[in-house]
Formats: C-alpha cells, sequence, structure tokens
C-alpha cells in the first residue's frame, strides 16, 4: 500500500491507552480528528533514544505554539500497547497536550501505509517517523522519514507548514 500523502482522507482506526484508573480504552482517529485540526505523529517505538530525546520533547515542548496556530489536537501514535505507552508517557511529566495512543498490532499503522519492517533487527513490524497535520480527516502536510532519519517530521517541520 502507497504511503498516506498530501489530499488523502485519513483512514478511520481504533487505538488504544490507558484511563485514569490504568483500564485500557479504545478511540477512533476519527473521533479525535473530524472537524478539527490535529497532528497526529508516529514513532517507531516507545523508549528509542531518537523518539524520547527529540521527536516527543519537540511537540511537547512546541505544544503551545502550536495550540496557539489552530491546532486542536497532538496525537502520538507508536507500535506498542497501552500499557507501555502509559508508562512511556509518564515520563515526561511536563506534558500536558500530547495524547499517547498504541497502535499494538500496527494495524493503523498498516492502513496509513507507514509500517516498517525491523524483524531483521529484533523489533518486528513498527511504524515509519513520520508527523501529519490533518485538518478535518484531510491530511494537509505528510512529513515522513526514511528509515533511521529525523529530518523533516518535527514539531518545527510541521510549525514551519502552519
Amino acid at each position: 500500500m502507497a504511503p498516506i500523502a498530501v489530499g488523502d482522507a485519513i483512514p478511520d482506526g481504533i487505538l488504544a491507552y490507558l484511563d485514569d484508573e490504568n483500564k485500557p480504552q479504545s478511540v477512533s482517529i476519527h473521533s479525535l480528528a473530524a472537524g478539527k485540526k490535529v497532528i497526529i505523529f508516529g514513532v517507531p517505538g516507545a523508549f528509542t533514544p531518537t523518539c524520547s530525546l527529540k521527536h516527543v520533547p519537540g511537540f511537547i515542548e512546541r505544544a503551545e505554539e502550536l495550540k496557539g496556530k489552530g491546532v486542536d489536537e497532538i496525537i502520538c501514535i507508536s507500535v506498542n500497547d497501552p500499557f507501555v505507552m502509559n508508562s512511556w508517557a509518564k515520563t515526561f511529566p511536563e506534558n500536558k497536550h500530547v495524547k499517547f495512543l498504541a497502535d499494538g498490532a500496527a494495524k493503523y499503522t498498516n492502513a496509513l501505509g507507514l509500517e516498517l519492517d525491523l524483524t531483521e533487527k529484533g523489533l518486528g513490524v513498527r511504524s515509519r517517523r513520520f508527523a501529519l497535520l490533518v485538518e478535518d480527516l484531510k491530511v494537509k502536510v505528510a512529513n515522513v522519514e526514511n528509515a533511521g532519519e529525523f529530518t523533516v517530521s518535527s514539531a518545527e517541520d510541521i510549525i514551519k507548514a502552519l
């Protein structure tokens, strides 16, 4: 499947998270994005160096600026389970706006055409690193990285596009 691109409608999909009582819940992407301006960014894995030290912190640090530019939701997706995503989110106590959602079986990642097969490295199927700017379910910006890179999907790159 071709990767999602500018002008495409994002597919609906169900992602998972833990509620305030640490119980697994599910949410549809369309319920979060319909009628809104949202950023959906994907990372290869929770607790991995580039994701934890650069990609996620950039969106957390720039969240107020993004909100000020009309962004309603900032969503981080990774091919991990909701327990891992919840634990990872807790390592960013300053976070007020980024939602951490789990795509445990990579179904949504596959629907976006953004899967990255790292089986030979012992990591299984993951997500490519990406950042999408979506308005009312339509992709306005699609910044998708090549494997191992972090050059076009930062919060700063999205801010430039706004």
